[in-house]
Protein backbone atom coordinates (compact mmCIF):
# COMPACT_ATOMS: atom_id res chain seq x y z
CA UNK A 1 0.00 0.00 0.00
CA UNK A 2 1.40 3.73 -1.23
CA UNK A 3 1.08 6.80 0.48
CA UNK A 4 -1.60 8.11 -1.56
CA UNK A 5 -3.55 4.89 -0.42
CA UNK A 6 -2.85 5.17 3.36
CA UNK A 7 -3.62 9.23 3.62
CA UNK A 8 -6.62 8.09 1.67
CA UNK A 9 -8.17 5.86 3.42
CA UNK A 10 -7.24 7.19 6.17
CA UNK A 11 -9.37 10.51 4.99
CA UNK A 12 -12.28 7.89 4.12
CA UNK A 13 -12.33 6.51 7.70
CA UNK A 14 -12.76 10.05 8.72
CA UNK A 15 -15.47 10.81 6.23
CA UNK A 16 -17.55 7.66 6.88
CA UNK A 17 -16.97 8.96 10.65
CA UNK A 18 -18.74 12.23 10.13
CA UNK A 19 -21.86 10.75 8.20
CA UNK A 20 -24.21 11.92 10.64
CA UNK A 21 -27.69 13.46 9.19
CA UNK A 22 -27.77 17.09 7.51
CA UNK A 23 -28.40 19.92 9.43
CA UNK A 24 -28.28 23.25 8.34
CA UNK A 25 -25.68 25.46 11.06
CA UNK A 26 -28.47 28.58 10.44
CA UNK A 27 -32.13 29.48 11.70
CA UNK A 28 -33.85 30.29 8.37
CA UNK A 29 -36.42 32.65 9.61
CA UNK A 30 -39.69 33.58 7.39
CA UNK A 31 -41.08 36.68 5.71
CA UNK A 32 -44.32 37.06 7.75
CA UNK A 33 -47.62 39.37 7.54
CA UNK A 34 -47.02 42.41 9.81
CA UNK A 35 -50.99 42.22 11.16
CA UNK A 36 -51.21 38.89 11.47
CA UNK A 37 -47.72 37.47 12.18
CA UNK A 38 -48.59 34.32 9.75
CA UNK A 39 -45.77 33.30 7.52
CA UNK A 40 -46.75 34.01 3.40
CA UNK A 41 -47.43 31.11 1.02
CA UNK A 42 -44.09 29.46 -0.18
CA UNK A 43 -44.51 31.35 -3.44
CA UNK A 44 -44.04 34.62 -1.87
CA UNK A 45 -41.51 33.41 0.41
CA UNK A 46 -39.73 32.81 -3.03
CA UNK A 47 -40.42 36.26 -3.92
CA UNK A 48 -39.59 38.23 -0.93
CA UNK A 49 -36.28 39.13 -0.34
CA UNK A 50 -35.77 38.56 3.47
CA UNK A 51 -37.29 37.35 6.60
CA UNK A 52 -39.04 39.57 8.71
CA UNK A 53 -42.18 41.49 8.78
CA UNK A 54 -44.26 43.34 5.88
CA UNK A 55 -47.12 45.52 4.90
CA UNK A 56 -49.10 47.21 2.24
CA UNK A 57 -50.19 50.83 1.69
CA UNK A 58 -53.32 50.50 3.71
CA UNK A 59 -51.77 49.38 6.48
CA UNK A 60 -49.26 51.83 7.09
CA UNK A 61 -51.70 54.42 6.76
CA UNK A 62 -53.70 53.24 9.04
CA UNK A 63 -50.96 52.60 11.51
CA UNK A 64 -49.49 55.95 11.14
CA UNK A 65 -46.21 54.99 9.61
CA UNK A 66 -44.11 56.35 7.22
CA UNK A 67 -42.57 55.00 4.12
CA UNK A 68 -38.58 56.11 4.75
CA UNK A 69 -36.90 53.74 2.04
CA UNK A 70 -39.12 52.95 -1.00
CA UNK A 71 -38.51 49.52 -1.48
CA UNK A 72 -41.24 47.72 -2.38
CA UNK A 73 -41.72 44.08 -3.36
CA UNK A 74 -44.12 41.76 -5.12
CA UNK A 75 -46.60 39.26 -3.60
CA UNK A 76 -49.43 37.21 -4.77
CA UNK A 77 -52.72 36.59 -3.59
CA UNK A 78 -55.15 34.49 -4.88
CA UNK A 79 -58.83 35.32 -4.67
CA UNK A 80 -62.13 33.00 -5.52
CA UNK A 81 -63.73 34.45 -8.37
CA UNK A 82 -67.71 33.52 -8.26
CA UNK A 83 -69.54 33.79 -12.02
CA UNK A 84 -73.53 33.34 -12.30
CA UNK A 85 -74.70 32.30 -15.61
CA UNK A 86 -77.91 31.67 -16.76
CA UNK A 87 -79.08 28.28 -18.76
CA UNK A 88 -82.44 27.18 -19.71
CA UNK A 89 -83.16 23.13 -19.04
CA UNK A 90 -86.57 21.81 -20.44
CA UNK A 91 -87.51 25.44 -20.79
CA UNK A 92 -87.03 26.52 -17.57
CA UNK A 93 -84.35 29.48 -16.98
CA UNK A 94 -81.95 28.53 -14.08
CA UNK A 95 -78.99 29.72 -12.76
CA UNK A 96 -75.38 28.08 -12.33
CA UNK A 97 -72.23 29.01 -10.78
CA UNK A 98 -68.97 28.67 -10.64
CA UNK A 99 -65.94 29.54 -8.77
CA UNK A 100 -62.23 30.00 -9.73
CA UNK A 101 -58.88 31.12 -8.03
CA UNK A 102 -57.74 34.87 -9.97
CA UNK A 103 -54.09 35.78 -9.25
CA UNK A 104 -53.95 39.49 -7.92
CA UNK A 105 -50.33 40.86 -7.20
CA UNK A 106 -49.57 43.77 -4.09
CA UNK A 107 -46.77 46.09 -3.47
CA UNK A 108 -45.46 45.18 0.32
CA UNK A 109 -42.84 46.84 2.40
CA UNK A 110 -40.70 45.81 4.63
CA UNK A 111 -40.83 46.81 8.21
CA UNK A 112 -37.31 48.04 7.88
CA UNK A 113 -38.60 50.64 5.60
CA UNK A 114 -40.88 52.21 7.44
CA UNK A 115 -40.63 54.62 10.77
CA UNK A 116 -42.89 54.70 13.20
CA UNK A 117 -44.35 51.50 13.29
CA UNK A 118 -43.30 49.05 15.98
CA UNK A 119 -42.30 45.38 15.24
CA UNK A 120 -43.96 42.82 16.67
CA UNK A 121 -41.57 40.05 16.75
CA UNK A 122 -39.61 38.46 19.81
CA UNK A 123 -36.91 40.54 19.92
CA UNK A 124 -34.19 38.16 19.10
CA UNK A 125 -31.48 37.26 21.64
CA UNK A 126 -27.97 36.99 19.62
CA UNK A 127 -25.43 34.89 22.13
CA UNK A 128 -23.24 34.83 19.26
CA UNK A 129 -20.28 37.24 18.97
CA UNK A 130 -17.60 38.14 16.62
CA UNK A 131 -14.53 36.00 16.41
CA UNK A 132 -11.97 38.54 15.68
CA UNK A 133 -8.98 36.57 14.82
CA UNK A 134 -11.32 35.11 12.28
CA UNK A 135 -12.49 38.64 11.32
CA UNK A 136 -8.97 39.77 10.77
CA UNK A 137 -8.28 36.68 8.60
CA UNK A 138 -10.68 37.42 5.62
CA UNK A 139 -11.39 41.37 6.20
CA UNK A 140 -9.37 42.39 3.26
CA UNK A 141 -10.20 39.50 1.13
CA UNK A 142 -13.74 40.06 2.21
CA UNK A 143 -13.51 43.83 0.80
CA UNK A 144 -12.55 42.43 -2.65
CA UNK A 145 -16.56 40.85 -3.73
CA UNK A 146 -19.32 41.77 -2.24
CA UNK A 147 -20.73 39.51 1.23
CA UNK A 148 -24.74 39.23 1.46
CA UNK A 149 -26.24 38.25 4.22
CA UNK A 150 -29.58 37.34 3.29
CA UNK A 151 -31.37 34.73 5.19
CA UNK A 152 -32.01 32.56 2.11
CA UNK A 153 -28.98 30.37 2.31
CA UNK A 154 -25.21 30.20 1.98
CA UNK A 155 -23.70 30.52 -1.47
CA UNK A 156 -21.13 31.49 -3.82
CA UNK A 157 -22.40 33.03 -7.16
CA UNK A 158 -19.91 32.65 -9.97
CA UNK A 159 -22.12 34.42 -12.23
CA UNK A 160 -22.31 37.85 -10.23
CA UNK A 161 -19.28 37.26 -7.84
CA UNK A 162 -20.72 37.55 -4.46
CA UNK A 163 -20.82 35.60 -1.42
CA UNK A 164 -24.15 35.45 0.79
CA UNK A 165 -24.39 34.17 3.79
CA UNK A 166 -27.10 34.20 6.49
CA UNK A 167 -26.19 36.70 9.90
CA UNK A 168 -24.24 35.60 12.57
CA UNK A 169 -27.09 35.82 14.47
CA UNK A 170 -28.95 33.21 12.55
CA UNK A 171 -26.24 30.59 13.14
CA UNK A 172 -26.12 28.17 15.77
CA UNK A 173 -23.03 29.17 16.87
CA UNK A 174 -19.90 31.55 15.91
CA UNK A 175 -18.02 28.89 14.90
CA UNK A 176 -20.17 27.34 12.67
CA UNK A 177 -20.74 31.29 11.05
CA UNK A 178 -17.37 31.42 10.28
CA UNK A 179 -16.34 27.90 9.30
CA UNK A 180 -19.55 28.28 6.72
CA UNK A 181 -18.12 31.84 5.82
CA UNK A 182 -14.85 30.49 5.30
CA UNK A 183 -16.22 27.54 2.92
CA UNK A 184 -17.89 30.40 -0.01
CA UNK A 185 -14.90 32.17 0.33
CA UNK A 186 -13.02 29.39 -0.65
CA UNK A 187 -15.54 28.41 -3.83
CA UNK A 188 -14.99 32.63 -4.22
CA UNK A 189 -11.11 32.30 -5.08
CA UNK A 190 -11.86 29.99 -8.03
CA UNK A 191 -13.38 32.43 -10.08
CA UNK A 192 -11.53 33.52 -13.54
CA UNK A 193 -9.93 36.89 -12.25
CA UNK A 194 -8.76 35.08 -8.83
CA UNK A 195 -7.16 31.46 -9.44
CA UNK A 196 -9.08 30.79 -12.34
CA UNK A 197 -10.13 26.99 -10.97
CA UNK A 198 -13.76 26.95 -12.75
CA UNK A 199 -13.00 24.91 -15.89
CA UNK A 200 -15.68 23.35 -16.89
CA UNK A 201 -20.06 23.76 -17.28
CA UNK A 202 -21.16 21.49 -14.63
CA UNK A 203 -19.29 22.87 -12.26
CA UNK A 204 -21.97 23.95 -10.39
CA UNK A 205 -23.99 21.26 -11.61
CA UNK A 206 -25.34 19.45 -8.12
CA UNK A 207 -24.20 15.86 -8.32
CA UNK A 208 -21.69 16.32 -10.95
CA UNK A 209 -17.89 14.98 -10.63
CA UNK A 210 -16.60 18.56 -10.69
CA UNK A 211 -19.17 20.06 -8.36
CA UNK A 212 -18.15 17.69 -5.59
CA UNK A 213 -14.48 17.88 -6.13
CA UNK A 214 -15.01 21.53 -5.90
CA UNK A 215 -16.95 21.41 -2.94
CA UNK A 216 -14.22 19.30 -1.24
CA UNK A 217 -11.75 21.73 -2.52
CA UNK A 218 -13.88 24.07 -0.32
CA UNK A 219 -14.67 22.21 2.86
CA UNK A 220 -10.67 21.40 3.42
CA UNK A 221 -9.83 25.15 2.72
CA UNK A 222 -12.72 26.08 5.57
CA UNK A 223 -10.99 23.49 8.03
CA UNK A 224 -7.64 25.30 7.29
CA UNK A 225 -8.98 28.44 7.62
CA UNK A 226 -10.90 27.51 10.76
CA UNK A 227 -7.43 25.94 12.37
CA UNK A 228 -5.69 29.05 11.73
CA UNK A 229 -8.09 30.93 13.10
CA UNK A 230 -8.42 29.03 16.56
CA UNK A 231 -11.74 27.73 15.72
CA UNK A 232 -12.82 23.34 16.00
CA UNK A 233 -13.39 22.69 12.82
CA UNK A 234 -17.17 20.56 12.54
CA UNK A 235 -17.67 21.46 8.58
CA UNK A 236 -17.84 18.02 7.97
CA UNK A 237 -20.91 17.80 9.95
CA UNK A 238 -22.53 19.85 7.53
CA UNK A 239 -21.70 18.12 4.27
CA UNK A 240 -23.45 14.91 4.85
CA UNK A 241 -25.17 15.84 1.25
CA UNK A 242 -21.78 15.48 -0.56
CA UNK A 243 -20.09 12.43 1.39
CA UNK A 244 -21.35 9.98 -0.67
CA UNK A 245 -19.93 11.57 -4.20
CA UNK A 246 -16.31 12.15 -2.07
CA UNK A 247 -16.06 8.35 -0.79
CA UNK A 248 -16.86 7.21 -4.47
CA UNK A 249 -13.87 9.43 -5.75
CA UNK A 250 -11.90 8.78 -2.77
CA UNK A 251 -11.71 5.21 -3.40
CA UNK A 252 -11.51 5.55 -7.32
CA UNK A 253 -8.44 7.80 -7.15
CA UNK A 254 -6.32 7.84 -4.14
CA UNK A 255 -4.49 10.85 -5.36
CA UNK A 256 -7.83 13.02 -5.32
CA UNK A 257 -6.80 14.47 -1.76
CA UNK A 258 -3.68 15.47 -2.52
CA UNK A 259 -5.25 17.38 -5.24
CA UNK A 260 -8.39 19.39 -3.45
CA UNK A 261 -5.80 19.72 -0.66
CA UNK A 262 -3.35 21.57 -2.91
CA UNK A 263 -6.22 23.33 -4.49
CA UNK A 264 -7.45 24.18 -0.96
CA UNK A 265 -3.84 25.66 0.30
CA UNK A 266 -3.55 27.69 -2.53
CA UNK A 267 -6.87 29.43 -2.20
CA UNK A 268 -6.59 30.03 1.37
CA UNK A 269 -3.15 31.37 0.86
CA UNK A 270 -4.85 33.88 -1.62
CA UNK A 271 -7.18 35.12 0.90
CA UNK A 272 -4.70 35.32 3.56
CA UNK A 273 -2.19 37.01 0.88
CA UNK A 274 -4.88 40.28 1.20
CA UNK A 275 -4.04 40.36 4.81
CA UNK A 276 -0.08 40.37 4.84
CA UNK A 277 -0.29 43.03 1.54
CA UNK A 278 0.36 46.00 3.53
CA UNK A 279 3.89 44.17 4.20
CA UNK A 280 4.67 43.45 0.60
CA UNK A 281 3.25 39.99 0.28
CA UNK A 282 2.46 39.46 -3.19
CA UNK A 283 -0.83 37.89 -4.29
CA UNK A 284 -0.28 34.27 -5.61
CA UNK A 285 -1.90 34.26 -9.17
Amino acid sequence: MNVYEIITNMIIEEIEAGTIPWKKPWKDGFPVRYESGEPYSLLNRMLLPKSGEYLGYKAIKKLGGKIRNYNPHIIVGYFPIETVKKVKRDGIEEEESSKYLKPRYFKVFHLDDIDGIPSKLPETINTNSKIISAEELVCDYSKTLKVKNDYKGAYYSPTLDYVNVPNLANFDSSEKYYSTLFHELVHSTGHKKRLNRFTSEDQFQFGSESYSFEELVAEIGSSMLCSMSGIIDSTIDNSASYIDGWLTQLRNDHKLIFKASSKAQKSCEFIISHKNSEKGSKNIA
